[in-house]
């Protein structure tokens, strides 16, 4: 059985997206209790990964003070998250790459641990679930899978969790608590935001 080291993977925080239900705010720039949501995916998860990247497109001088790299979208026209994906497997240094989307404000600090001892297969992804719900932009890939991906992208195939269906993968379960927002909640709409502040400011969510 095959199990990867944390020390074997890069973590890519994708932040290409258009944030259309956002207003034409820019998610990883949103202010969530003091922080930036990139700020927060930045501090989560340094200690969890060997090496950081960002996927964004644009001006890649607006995340200078992080001191990361930078990666923008090999494809032109943004067609989604499968297409970071495709470029953080391109443009990796590392076995493996972790994906999370930058809105995710109350990622586990163990996220990378827990699907580095799921993996039973070198070229086998792992992605993972809360309930019934698949959350696919959050998973660790194999880099040497990056030909299915551009394959897919190539043949007009933009939808994650379709790919997913169509190729061998492992689902990681966490458990949903009552007290606890849904540790893969991601916030897409000012309505969001305002659901992670609430629990933020209750003490029930890490801060």
């Amino acid at each position: 059985m095959h199990k990867t080291d944390p020390a074997d993977v890069m973590g890519v925080i994708l932040a290409g997206g258009l944030s259309r239900r956002m207003a034409g705010q820019e998610k990883a720039c949103l202010a969530l209790n003091g922080k930036t949501l990139l700020e927060r995916m930045v501090f989560s998860l340094t200690p969890q990964v060997a090496t950081l990247a960002i996927n964004a497109n644009g001006d890649a001088s607006r995340f200078a003070s992080f001191g990361l790299p930078v990666f923008p979208d090999l494809r032109t026209d943004f067609p989604g998250p499968l297409a970071g994906i495709e470029t953080a497997l391109t443009m990796a240094t590392m076995p493996w790459v972790l994906t999370v989307p930058t809105d995710l404000p109350f990622l586990p600090q163990n996220l990378v641990w827990i699907l580095c001892q799921a993996t039973q297969d070198p070229v086998i992804p792992v992605t993972v679930a809360t309930g019934e719900r698949l959350h696919p932009t959050v998973a660790l890939w194999p880099r040497q899978i990056r030909p299915k991906i551009t394959e897919a992208l190539d043949a007009g195939q933009l939808a994650l969790g379709q790919w997913f269906a169509g190729h061998p993968h492992r689902v990681v379960e966490f458990p949903l608590r009552a007290d606890a927002p849904d540790p893969f909640f991601n916030i897409n709409t000012p309505m969001d935001l305002a659901a992670a502040h609430q629990w933020l400011e209750c003490g029930l969510a890490r801060s």
